[in-house]
């Protein structure tokens, strides 16, 4: 047993029985005892009469898989059955009335589980114990005599038995025990295996429910229009015309930007938004192109100075001091989340009362938007969470819901599904910011790096979105994958001299997390160039950076883990070109090594080998899908994904125009999961910031180009 801890000191315990005979075991953070509103508790686990166990959550599924693996977290240490373990959403209206006790709802970052296992696995070994005091009780014989195993306790010598249920109601009168001893990870077999995901039969059988998919008595459905330009606003339109129109029922203004078709059914108000003859105000940048935007950041890229998020040494004296100098400029633009579920929400306001039935990935954070938008008091208003038809970080922005909110209101006692289009989706997101970047290196008279400057310029999420957060004038947060000292995102090489600074742009466009955020350009910027060096030093890219990771082990293990699946050390088969790269990001340790062809004219990506170290996996399946999906998700954006502007609206507006991989031009992806044990890292998004430069390290290894400006359509190697 491991991580023994008091429980007083970390998290309060509370048991009842219900009307039912349910236990219910719920968990927090340091609150004291406080009976009646237990403080900032995350989760409740109940356990039924019939020894089902379900594990309410306040995170959000969108294919991560991260529920199941909570659930395994929980199972490995209640020792309950996993064949009646199940999981619900807690709606965030029910966390308001107690007191904010389930905390955090947002999901994203990688965190569900990173963030969770500690309070999950207390509370089940404390659930786990109170249920064997209370079947020993019932027996009166010493607890030390029962055995449990898949929620049924024995008592050998009397060779009698209990399920957990049978024993819920007298457990919730047994006092918690003052410490909590952890299972050895080395010891699992229910957490740490690859079980099945538990929400995959649903998905099979078409029974899994998303928010498109909501049917409500009397509902009617809403179709929308905004203004493409960045900044501009809602004119006027023509009501008359778009109401004479079959099935339409209202012609609504949203708001300053928006109007909105109401209808029997969403074809029909999306056909007859057309009808309106919106006339649009421009705005300030109705002139606004691609063009003007690469020209401020290459302005930037010049600045004397910028925001220093990792300085050691003296790069510029370093870099100045008569070595070999390489200099090279890199871009990544702006890009599309692109899920295969449109945006959409469902809305009923009824006085004094606003629902919404929504895809998000922070239920908390959507409850406070539909209270502001429908003046309701916010006990009033609730969120009725479904799955994701994926996230990949633009449902934490609740653009969405404030816009449903505001057409029901002005249709009462009505619900209204609203679903953007394909092209409204896609014109009007919170785009992965546009940055460029300037790397300059100096080497020795060894090859080795005697200095090297990184300046980034581009949008800051942050600085966008809550200016008020930044702090000294920059985004710490634009440094991720670069940072020196410890914690999450830390740079993999010892450099002496060493500069990383940033400029801030922020263009009109809006910028959001997009599914790896900024660790994706930051690793693409700094991987490839650590390339460039090597070449310039005559080195082989695996030996090269080798040399660098003396203060990094575990950088080193999964770079060293990757080249060793890839045999990087054994020539490739003739016309097998490869490339690599490593990174930290979201608490986890990553390298690839891309194996990539030539097609004629055209580069091929024919493998991906991805090693990650997450320290613990609570199913290393799902960790190795997740890594696959990364892949999947940055492919296609470092081979397609472009958003470009003309006249300050975005110009990409459904597949045709914005790309995605499709299943023949995917490679073959192997993984190896490594488990350091000592951490918790999150598995959904590293891959996504090591694929894109190891497979343009290949590129350059077959072609001799260097791909400094994504995406790789622009170069001509794949076809546009």
């Amino acid at each position: 047993m491991t991580a023994i801890m008091p429980i007083s000191r970390r998290f309060f315990l509370k048991s009842s029985a219900t009307a039912v005979g349910a236990f219910v075991l719920g968990f927090a953070p340091d609150v004291g005892a406080q009976e009646a509103s237990p403080g900032e508790i995350n989760h409740w686990i109940v356990i039924h009469p019939d020894n089902t166990v379900v594990l309410r959550l306040s995170r959000s599924e969108m294919g991560q898989g991260s529920l199941t693996g909570l659930a395994q977290l929980l199972v490995e240490e209640l020792e309950c059955d996993w064949q009646h373990v199940r999981t619900e959403y807690v709606s965030p209206r029910e966390n308001l009335a107690r007191g904010e006790v389930w905390g955090d709802f947002q999901t994203g970052g990688s965190g569900s589980i990173r963030e969770l296992h500690e309070p999950l696995r207390h509370a089940g070994a404390a659930a786990r114990i109170m249920l064997i005091a209370a079947a020993a009780k019932r027996w009166n014989v010493p607890s030390d005599e029962c055995r449990v195993a898949a929620g049924l306790i024995r008592h050998p010598r009397s060779q009698r038995r209990v399920t957990y249920g049978e024993v819920a109601a007298l457990a919730a009168g047994i006092e918690p025990p003052p410490i909590v001893p952890l299972k050895n990870p080395e010891s699992w077999r229910v957490a740490g295996q690859p079980l099945r995901r538990l929400d995959t039969p649903d998905k099979l059988t078409g029974k899994q429910v998303y928010a498109i998919d909501v049917t409500l008595p009397g509902m009617l459905h809403a179709a929308v229009r905004a203004c493409p330009v960045a900044g501009g606003s809602l004119q006027s339109f023509n009501a008359e015309a778009a109401l004479a129109l079959p099935g339409v029922r209202h012609v609504l203004k949203v708001d300053d930007t928006t109007v909105a078709v109401v209808a029997d059914r969403w074809w029909q108000a999306s056909s007859a938004l057309d009808a309106l003859a919106i006339a649009w105000n421009p705005g300030p940048h109705e002139k606004l192109t691609d063009a003007a935007v690469t020209e401020q950041l290459t302005k930037g890229l010049a600045a004397p100075d910028g925001f220093a998020g990792a300085e050691s040494g003296d790069a510029r004296t370093a870099i100045g001091g008569g070595g070999r100098v390489v200099v090279a400029d890199y871009s990544y633009p702006y890009q599309a989340h692109a899920a295969m579920e449109p945006i959409n929400a469902t809305a009923l306001y009824t006085e004094g009362r606003c629902e919404i039935w929504a895809p998000t990935q922070h239920a908390g954070a959507c409850l406070e938007t539909i209270a502001e938008a429908s003046g309701v008091p916010i006990e009033n208003c609730e969120v009725h969470r479904l799955h994701l038809g994926g996230g990949f970080g633009r449902r934490l922005y609740h653009d969405y819901a404030r816009m449903a909110v505001l057409i029901a209101k002005q249709v009462p006692d009505t619900p209204v599904k609203m679903i953007w289009s394909r092209e409204e989706d896609m014109t009007h997101d919170y785009y992965h910011p546009v940055t460029r970047c300037r790397m300059t290196g100096a080497l020795d008279a060894d090859g080795n790096i005697a200095g090297l400057h990184m300046r980034i310029c581009g949008q800051s999420i942050q600085g966008s979105l809550r200016p008020e957060s930044l702090q000294g004038g920059g985004d710490a947060r634009a440094f991720h994958g670069l940072n020196q000292s410890a914690g999450n995102g830390i740079l993999g090489y010892d450099i002496e001299n060493l500069l990383i600074d940033h400029v801030m742009v922020n263009p009109p466009i809006r910028p959001g997390s997009w599914r790896g955020v900024n660790l994706n350009q930051n690793l693409f910027y700094l991987e490839s160039f650590i390339d460039e060096l090597a070449n310039a030093a005559g080195k082989d890219p695996l030996v090269f950076r080798r040399a660098m990771m003396g203060s990094h082990p575990k950088h080193l293990a999964v770079l060293n883990a990757a080249a060793e699946r890839a045999r990087w050390d054994e020539r490739p088969p003739e016309g097998v070109f490869r490339g690599l790269a490593v990174a930290n990001g979201y608490g986890s340790y990553v390298a690839a090594v891309a194996e990539v062809s030539l097609n004629g004219d055209f580069i091929r990506i024919d493998r991906l080998v991805v090693a990650t170290d997450v320290g613990n996996a609570a199913n290393p399946e799902l960790i190795a899908r997740q890594a696959e999906g990364a892949c999947v998700f940055g492919l296609s954006a470092a081979l397609y994904g472009e958003c470009t502007m003309e006249g300050g609206a975005i110009q990409q507006s459904n597949f045709d125009t914005y790309r995605v991989i499709r299943l023949a031009d995917m490679p073959k992806i192997e993984t190896v999961v490594l488990q350091s044990r000592d951490f918790w890292g999150g598995g959904g998004e590293p891959p996504i910031a090591v694929a894109t430069p190891a497979v343009m390290n290949a590129v350059f290894a077959a072609t001799g180009r260097r791909i400094r400006h994504l995406p790789l359509t622009k170069s001509g190697l794949v076809p546009a």
